[in-house]
């Protein structure tokens, strides 16, 4: 989880170019993501969100451009070199991706395996620990299949943050899931910001979740960042692009924080 000053970029991102034969996806991106921050990224579909992520994770190289977490280039290290970076990481996929093999216990435990982490003791610790936090205490023999949509993605979450890391990156979290549901999951994701200082990344495309969550948004056109700033100043801009943005979405919401029911 993140110690370190607040006001020096964790994730910076400079002049990111990316193309995959002759189709351009990112165009010159720069953006800084802060610690202990929720930024949202924004933006139809094709405009580059899930690209710029995978970069900033190592799963990509840009053709032009860097990427620095807490400082170090990351966009030329070799696999062995990222590992203890992404160690620091953590992914919930779209899906969840669960192993549906393997009990939620197992599926959580993954990651600290693949770390090399062999002491039994300690992994049952960190996944009971993960499994508390996401309010699945005691779920660690269920299988996947026994679990609603909701529970799948909180024990997603669990998998992401089980070995402590200072960021989690999200990849529509909300989708397939009902407005309580997702609040639950929004619910969670401030949690982890507030209690355990971890920086949230989320692509969605839920603006009622958005708002509600973000410290900032960065909305994506194009390739490209068109337009960076606060809920509020979002649903306030009188800029063109943003409205046809907003009006072509539905269920906005309100920007201001609310209350969550509590995750059962």
């Amino acid at each position: 989880m993140n110690t370190g000053d607040s006001t020096k970029p964790l994730i910076e991102v400079r002049g990111l170019k990316k193309s995959f034969g002759d189709r351009q996806i990112l165009k010159g991106i720069d953006i800084d993501v802060y610690p202990e921050e929720t930024l949202v990224l924004l933006g139809g579909s094709g405009s580059g969100k899930s690209v710029l992520t995978k970069h900033m994770v190592g799963l990509m190289s840009p053709n032009e451009g860097s990427v620095k977490f807490e400082g170090e280039e990351i966009s030329e290290l070799s696999e062995r070199k990222l590992a203890p970076i992404r160690k620091k990481m953590g992914i919930m996929f779209q899906n969840g991706a669960l192993f549906d093999s393997m009990t939620v216990g197992q599926n959580i435990a993954f990651p600290l395996l693949e770390d090399g982490i062999k002491d039994e003791a300690l992994i049952t610790e960190k996944v009971k620990e993960a499994l508390r936090i996401v309010n699945l205490k005691g779920e660690e023999d269920k299988m996947p299949s026994d679990l609603s949509g909701g529970m799948r993605k909180r024990v997603a979450l669990a998998r992401a943050i089980v070995d402590h890391p200072s960021v989690v990156i999200y990849d529509e979290p909300h989708a397939g899931l009902d407005p309580i549901t997702s609040d639950v999951i929004d619910h969670l994701i401030k949690r982890l910001e507030r209690d355990l200082k971890i920086t949230n990344i989320i692509i969605t495309h839920e603006l009622r979740s958005a708002f509600r969550i973000a410290t900032r948004i960065a909305f994506l056109q194009n390739g490209e960042i068109y337009w960076t700033g606060t809920p509020k100043e979002m649903q306030e801009s009188t800029d063109p692009v943003l409205a046809s943005f907003l009006s072509g979405t539905s269920d906005q919401g309100s920007w201001e924080q609310a209350d969550y029911p509590t995750p059962h």
